[in-house]
């Protein structure tokens, strides 16, 4: 199930979908009358009111009034999120401990509550860097491994299009995801949903050039993964590679009179 919606639920069924989601590390969203405390580099503490109220799989947790860019509370990646029932009355909260920082919130009425497992893997690209990466691996193919044959660009699959696609020395099949920047959960679970369409293929048959059943490797490719990234992916059996993209675009070589010197 990719969402799931429930209005006005009461503390008991709003309490489990909350903890169904963080399960499946999905994207949180309630409409709820709460009231917010802080406690950490300062103390701050808001009244009842009607707020928006978003966790999300990295550990953000944000809090909305209607108005404003930025949330009016709000916790960074890599805090913990839970719900719980205390006093009959159902409470968020959001802790993390480098700095030591505790948000609670306490709900008094939830309009609705959803949970939705988002499938968006692009990271906004500046100045072509992952499209300059894949030309600069093109070209390199040892900067991922000795033997690596790249053979396809922008592979094209049911989830989207593999960024190079390739051999290792022994053969085996080798799908890489290019990140020109920090890798995150979105990188890995993208890369995983590209190893699904190859191994959902009509009797997984994909042959080595031996003519035996070929191995289907996973690389994500990037400067650095975060630590839950780097997690899961260890979960998923995928492979990471690092590699730094070009930090300037490509410019058109220009004859000068030093060349004729």
């Amino acid at each position: 199930m990719k969402y799931k919606i429930i209005e006005n639920p009461n503390y008991d069924d709003c309490h489990n979908l909350i903890e169904e989601g963080l399960k499946k590390k999905a994207t949180i969203l309630l409409f709820a009358c709460c009231k917010v405390s802080y406690e950490g580099r300062a103390l701050s503490e808001l009244d009842f009111g009607e707020r928006i109220i978003m966790m999300k799989p990295d550990g953000c947790f944000l809090i909305h009034q209607d108005n404003k860019v930025d949330p009016v509370n709000w916790q960074p990646p890599k805090s913990r999120p839970k719900a719980f029932i205390k006093d009959e009355t159902l409470f968020l909260e959001s802790y993390r401990r480098s700095p030591p920082e505790r948000l609670e919130v306490q709900i008094k009425k939830v309009h609705y509550a959803s949970y939705n497992l988002i499938e968006d893997y692009e990271e906004l690209e500046r100045a072509g860097y992952e499209k300059d990466m894949g030309d600069m691996i093109w070209d390199n193919p040892h900067m991922i491994e000795e033997g690596f044959r790249p053979t396809v660009r922008e592979y094209a699959t049911e989830h989207g299009f593999i960024d190079i696609l390739g051999k290792d020395a022994d053969g085996n099949l080798m799908v890489l995801e290019l990140k020109a920047r920090k890798a995150g959960i979105a990188a890995v679970k993208q890369i995983r949903r590209y190893l699904t369409d190859f191994e959902n293929k009509e009797n997984k048959e994909i042959k080595g050039e031996n003519g035996e059943k070929q191995k289907i490797r996973g690389l994500l490719v990037a400067p650095s993964i975060g630590d839950d990234a780097l997690e899961l992916l260890e979960e998923e059996g995928i492979e990471f590679v690092s590699v730094e993209p070009p930090r300037e675009l490509k410019k058109d070589k220009k004859v000068t009179l030093d060349a004729f010197k």
